[in-house]
């Protein structure tokens, strides 16, 4: 389906839940997408490239892009800070749909802004669940996944601010989901009208008239 603008995709969920997985799986699975990358403040880990997973920076010129106003949104997690640039929005701009991964504060400032933009967020099969995944994680130690575990359960509180729930207890049913929202979305009147209202005006340069009655 084509579309003037791309569709804002927002997807959040605490950490461990699979949101980047599933993230991977919606744009392999759909043309057209583009990952929105993030600035931060953090050091980057050994398998990841500046300008791939995020835009690595230093506080100092994180800070001076917020003076800038250059942030779409932006918060400070865990001691880093992290944001989305605006440019993300001009350099996608000819994407069927921009897939942001922020928090529940981002998601936040990204639809005061855009109130467009639709929300997803990715609950854990429980919290047990949870736990063990970040226990599991070989780079954290007890104090870290502690800490996670209980900045978890604030992310999850925020569940209400979100379009959409998906409770990822199976990867290839939760792909499905994910994706079925995207393509709903796609069919929203407002988003397809254009694509109608380009009918009726073809039509009528081929020698129709417009309904009486139609919007």
């Amino acid at each position: 389906m084509s579309s003037k603008s791309p569709l804002l995709f927002i997807v959040s969920s605490p950490s461990g839940a699979g949101k980047t997985t599933l993230t991977s799986r919606l744009m392999q699975r759909l043309d057209g997408l583009t990952f929105s990358v993030s600035h931060t403040t953090r050091r980057p880990r050994a398998n990841e490239q500046d300008g791939r997973e995020y835009h690595f920076t230093t506080r100092d010129q994180f800070v001076s892009l917020i003076e800038q106003g250059a942030f779409l949104e932006w918060a400070e997690v865990f001691g880093n800070l992290y944001g989305t640039s605006r440019s993300e929005l001009s350099r996608s701009s000819q994407q069927r749909g921009i897939i942001f991964d922020v928090d529940h504060q981002g998601a936040r400032q990204i639809k005061s802004h855009l109130p467009d933009s639709v929300s997803v967020f990715i609950l854990p099969p429980d919290m047990k669940t949870l736990h063990g995944r970040l226990s599991g994680r070989a780079s954290e130690d007890a104090a870290t996944v502690a800490r996670r575990f209980s900045v978890a359960l604030t992310e999850i509180a925020h569940y209400g601010l979100f379009d959409y729930l998906i409770v990822n207890d199976d990867l290839e049913d939760s792909t499905s989901r994910i994706t079925s929202i995207f393509l709903a979305e796609e069919c929203r009147r407002h988003r397809a009208a254009p694509v109608a209202e380009r009918m009726l005006a073809d039509g009528v340069g081929h020698g129709g008239s417009r309904p009486p009655g139609s919007i």
